[in-house]
């Protein structure tokens, strides 16, 4: 499917004035997930995807077994009751079953994990109890119900059942639920290879002289440390001149060796025309101008050469567009490109500490720290100048404030919404 024909299916749309939503959900319906998987230790598979849903071969627990330390008993024992004086018969460890026969108004010691003696389904715990002697314990019935404090056979997760679904991102509760069932492998989807380069001509690499005019080039390493976050290989092909010739050469070689490519630069209004001219050459090419502040402008589609493909996302020059861009739009796309489970980054709602200016019409993103104020409550405030050249206040930021589409300016104290950085920046 063409870019196009998703775009013919939008009543409201307009390349010169997308909406956030609007290019996220294009996005999202352009995207298709790559071939590929390979086996992996359990050691190694943290944070990568999973290829296939993961079937239980056991049931966990193995057997019906006792939720804390007590007494194993019938527990018929306990109708009409008030007070229960049971024979102890024999002890029961995790590890370890007892294996003999329990009769009426008898008992096993057992702890915590310890497999159910036949014919028992009820623990008394440890702490109800008054031991009369080595081999007699009293204890008042009270609340204590048939079926208390057992944890059944198959509770947590039966045997065929799915006990991690595919697409998902591996976490470290995930391997032990994989070591669990005795799994000591299993499969992945293969990495995702993005390759990346900024252009323009005032551009310089790290260890290069910095002439008159000239800048060092940020973004690379910025996209750099996001994708490695994200678990995607990355080629980092340097800066770019602005020559449609070596961007040419440049774009081929990146899309015959990468899933996706991520450029910085390149793609605004002022732009020259045989930039756009190439770039649609080689591919299915779509240049939006979205109504969000910072990041307006954007390319995306897919780049082709010598028979091979790579999606593309061309994202604004400015280090702060840069990096919004990548979390707003390329993110979500390159999860659903390695087959990940991908859903848009949660929201939090919380009290503004300082007023905010805002036009409706567009999405804005402030950049802004989170912290507890004295009455108990979060607060999160901007952290000053929010030009989108000036990297330093992401680095001092925690959070990014999403300032919705119709909404107004806020004052303090009004409730907005935040992005958290932890775990994600």
């Amino acid at each position: 499917m063409r870019l196009q024909d998703i775009t013919a299916c939008m009543s409201d749309f307009a390349s010169e004035a997308l909406t956030v939503q609007q290019a996220q959900e294009i996005i999202r319906q352009y995207i298709q997930p790559v071939c590929g998987m390979e086996k992996l230790t359990l050691r190694q598979a943290l944070g990568r995807v999973l290829a296939a849903d993961i079937i239980s071969p056991i049931n966990v627990p193995a057997h019906d077994n006792s939720a804390m330390d007590g007494y194993a008993l019938h527990g018929e024992d306990l109708s009409g009751l008030q007070e229960l004086s049971l024979k102890v018969v024999g002890t029961a460890l995790a590890g370890m079953a007892f294996t003999g026969t329990i009769e009426a108004h008898q008992c096993v010691r057992i702890m915590t994990g310890a497999v159910l003696p036949a014919g028992c389904d009820t623990v008394v715990p440890q702490e109800f109890i008054s031991k009369i002697s080595d081999s007699e314990i009293r204890f008042t019935v009270g609340n204590l119900r048939i079926g208390d404090n057992r944890r059944l056979k198959g509770e947590d997760l039966a045997m065929g059942k799915i006990a991690i679904r595919k697409g998902k991102i591996l976490t470290p509760a995930d391997l032990g639920l994989l070591a669990s069932l005795g799994l000591p492998e299993v499969n992945v989807q293969r990495r995702l290879r993005v390759a990346i380069f900024s252009t323009g001509d005032e551009l310089r690499s790290l260890g290069e002289v910095l002439e008159t005019g000239c800048v060092y080039d940020s973004n690379r390493y910025t996209l750099y440390g996001m994708l490695t976050r994200l678990g995607c290989d990355v080629l980092d092909m340097g800066v770019v001149q602005d020559d449609p010739e070596i961007l040419e050469a440049t774009m081929r070689s990146a899309c015959e060796n990468a899933d996706a490519i991520i450029t910085s630069g390149g793609v605004s209004v002022g732009d020259a025309d045989h930039t756009r001219r190439m770039m649609e050459r080689l591919g299915d090419i779509a240049f939006w101008s979205i109504a969000m502040r910072p990041g307006r402008p954007m390319a995306f589609g897919k780049i082709n050469s010598l028979g091979k493909s790579a999606y593309f996302f061309g994202l604004p020059g400015n280090p702060v567009a840069v990096m919004v861009s990548f979390y707003f739009f390329a993110r979500q796309a390159l999860q659903q490109l390695m087959g990940a489970d991908a859903r848009p980054l949660p929201l939090i709602t919380v009290k503004s500490d300082t007023a905010i200016r805002k036009r409706p019409g567009r999405t804005e993103i402030q950049r802004g720290i989170l912290a507890m104020r004295d009455d108990g409550e979060l607060g999160v405030s901007t952290t000053g100048s929010q030009g989108s050249g000036i990297l330093r206040s992401m680095s001092e930021a925690n959070c990014m404030i999403v300032l919705a589409h119709d909404q107004v300016s806020v004052a303090s104290g009004d409730k907005v919404s935040v992005l958290l950085f932890d775990g994600l920046i």
